[in-house]
């Protein structure tokens, strides 16, 4: 993707929000409502946020969304669990918005009947940066954006689910698991993850997280070894999915991401601490991977003497291909991306914009693949940065340097055995060969460069850490050659499409203002670490100070919804839990319209209260979105076999139903089922009474009588 104009755009919103922040402390700030309070908003990649202060008596609050310049009908609801609680502050934050300016209304519902509303000032969203070869155009799925078009909006019939420490283990998803279309509902995330990869359910599907969910959070969901699975049906599946931290505190906390067998998927806005042997493992068949903008600190102390900070952070391998990992934070990581393991066949990956923070080794560790690797601070780095082995090829360019032990290695050669390790640093493997171009390297330990034109460098290949280039498009002779193994470089990088567009990477004297403003989450998330670079450069043990913060991590998250009315010491429920439902009372009749009104009943703001219908079953708001009539509807009335609506009409009525799924799935009337088109059934009714019930397993948003 072409990014020049949204990094262009990028800076110029960055210097504006400085000066904003510089005038009035605050990213912006707006009162337009006795007792209501925005303190601050902002914008970010594909997403904008507001707070504000609580008001004392405030039944709940609504947050809306909208582009700046459009008329307020365009105003779109969001989602309720996207409205959050702390201690002194509520929070919303809107995501899948595209680049551009935007509003957000908040709206208070008083405890009178009353409603207070205010209105953000204006509020700039950036793109992210689709780079790299999750991106390429040759590649099977040419995106890597998972439940998002490239836009930064969502696919049209995407479906979103919330996780939370009290969700995990209960959300609910109807998914498509045979061919004839049939669908079963899956109870807790891994159940709805073991149906998909049945293969059938295609639809997009953002799995967003909120808060700080932990292992325990996660019983039941995970796997034998502690990791989330995504996995498909056959590699490379298609999956259109999106796993996604939501504001500044979303965090895998005591549990790791396992990806095998799947397409089209990503990962990002995470915190993932204490993980379990790997952060995030791509771990065979997968393809157009994108894992980006997350803070990867220590995992859970391994078996083996290195393995104290746990082991890989992001690993890729086994048939894993056309892979971007960029603007990640990688928080002293022992062993930052192990790339290859049991591949024999040539793979594809990119790493940008990534900030190997005071970590040790593999930035990468490269076996058979062909890797871009641009555009990277490695911020003192202990052990190695870049190591190339079993006929591996890396293409270096555009990488800052600062105080990094061994920036480039090529196993069994060079620096390698310069260093006097008996089997070399990567056990005793062939080398790979590395052609780096225009990086800033300084107090290397060591360096060798091979290249005739490279002035004080080697003048023949015998012995060298990397070729270094004249111009970025040089082909390395086919003479120079690894020592061990005879690889000489396959110069994919003018020869393939790596998904990045040469005015799209940075000056390499501005990559460390670049990532250290852009990579990790949104405003560098809620957890801070100063290094100490005098001992952090050089030191490769666990931090102690640091690894015992990880561990008395806090969350700071009071509730989840707008609906929150008290505090509670562990986040609420996405949705409000209902009591099993019973039938109506058959001594109580029903309520009775009024003759000559309209009446409606919207599930998204009224729940299951009405002065008409009485309604008996279970709400949702993981059912997905609809649109009717203007309306943005979030919550549903899952219609099931307790299900009940009974009303009584004093006149004719026409009866319209608003459900999601859409064609072909029937609902009861008096006992008549009635098949819905796109999602409506219309039906005339006598005067009398009336009853709903379920035919099929579907979700009621919306009922009018008129």
């Amino acid at each position: 993707m072409n990014k020049s104009v949204a990094k262009l755009t990028n800076y110029v919103l960055l210097f504006a929000l400085a000066l904003s922040i510089i005038a009035s402390g605050v990213a912006s700030k707006t009162v337009h409502a006795t007792g209501l309070s925005i303190t601050s908003s902002g914008g970010w990649n594909e997403t904008a946020y507001v707070e504000w202060s609580p008001v004392s008596n405030a039944q709940g609050y609504n947050v809306y969304v909208k582009p700046a310049n459009a008329a307020d009908s365009q105003y779109k609801q969001m989602d309720t669990q996207l409205i959050r609680r702390y201690a002194a502050y509520w929070r919303a934050d809107a995501v899948g918005l595209a680049a551009g300016s935007y509003v957000m209304k908040v709206e208070a519902a008083l405890s009178d009947g009353s409603k207070e509303s205010t209105v953000s000032n204006t509020i700039s969203v950036t793109a992210h940066d689709r780079s790299g070869f999750a991106f390429a155009g040759n590649s099977p799925f040419g995106t890597g954006s998972g439940a998002y078009s490239d836009d930064g909006t969502l696919k049209n019939g995407a479906q979103v689910i919330y996780i939370t420490s009290a969700t995990a283990q209960t959300v609910t998803l109807d998914v498509i698991t045979s061919s004839s279309g049939s669908k079963q509902t899956g109870v807790g995330l891994g159940a709805i993850l073991a149906l998909r990869q049945k293969g059938y359910d295609k639809t997009p599907l953002a799995i967003r997280f909120i808060g700080k969910v932990t292992d325990a959070d996660m019983s039941g969901q995970l796997n034998s070894s502690g990791f989330l699975q995504v996995k498909g049906n056959t590699n490379y599946a298609e999956m259109n999915m999106t796993l996604e931290g939501i504001g500044q505190d979303a965090y895998a906390y005591g549990w790791g991401f396992l990806l095998r067998a799947v397409g089209n998927v990503e990962v990002r806005n995470f915190g993932i601490m204490l993980f379990p042997d790997d952060g995030i493992s791509l771990d065979t068949g997968n393809v157009n991977v994108w894992v980006h903008n997350n803070d990867i600190l220590y995992g859970k102390a391994g078996g083996d003497a290195d393995q104290a900070k746990g082991d890989g952070s992001t690993d890729l391998k086994k048939g894993s291909t056309y892979l971007t990992i960029s603007y990640n934070h990688y928080w002293d990581s022992g062993k930052a991306a192990l790339v290859g393991f049991d591949d024999t066949a040539e793979f594809f990956a990119t790493f940008h914009h990534n900030w190997f923070d005071h970590s040790d080794s593999r930035h990468p560790r490269i076996r058979t693949g062909s890797i871009h690797i641009y555009n990277n601070f490695f911020d003192g780095v202990s052990k190695y940065g870049v190591g190339a082995t079993t006929a591996s090829n890396a293409f270096v360019e555009s990488n800052y340097w600062r105080n990094a032990h061994n920036p480039l290695m090529i196993s069994l050669q060079g620096t390698d055995i310069k260093d006097g390790a008996a089997n070399g640093t990567f056990s005793g493997e062939a080398g790979g060969m590395i052609k780096a171009y225009n990086n800033i390297i300084d107090n290397p330990n060591s360096l060798i460069y091979a290249n005739s034109n490279a002035g004080t460098a080697l003048a023949n290949a015998t012995s060298f850490d990397a070729y270094l280039a004249s111009s970025r498009n040089e082909t390395v002779p086919g003479s120079y050659k690894t020592l061990v193994g005879g690889t000489a470089y396959n110069n994919f990088d003018t020869l393939k499409d790596l998904g990045v567009n040469v005015a799209d990477i940075d000056n390499v004297n501005n990559v460390e203002q670049v990532v250290t403003a852009e990579a990790g989450r949104l405003n560098h998330g809620d957890f801070t670490w100063d290094f100490v670079d005098s001992v952090d450069d050089t030191s490769s043990s666990l931090n102690s100070a640091l690894m015992t913060k990880i561990r008395n991590y806090t969350t700071q998250l009071v509730a989840v919804g707008g609906n929150s009315t008290a505090p509670t010491s562990t986040p609420a429920p996405t949705s409000t839990p209902t009591p099993t439902a019973t039938p109506a009372p058959t001594t109580t009749p029903a309520p009775t319209s009024t003759p000559g009104t309209s009446i409606v009943h919207n599930f998204t703001s009224d729940g299951k209260t009405s002065s008409v219908f009485t309604i008996v079953g279970n709400l949702s708001t993981s059912k997905g979105t609809v649109v009717y009539s203007g309306l943005t509807l979030t919550q549903c009335l899952k219609m099931e076999s307790t299900t009940n609506v009974g009303f009584t009409t004093s006149t004719a009525k026409t009866l319209t139903l608003v459900f999601n799924p859409a064609n072909g799935l029937k609902v009861k009337v008096d006992g008549t089922s009635y098949a819905m088109t796109n999602g409506i059934v219309s039906v005339s009714l006598a005067p009398g009474a009336h009853t709903i019930t379920k035919e099929d397993v579907t979700n009621l948003y919306y009922m009018k009588l008129e």
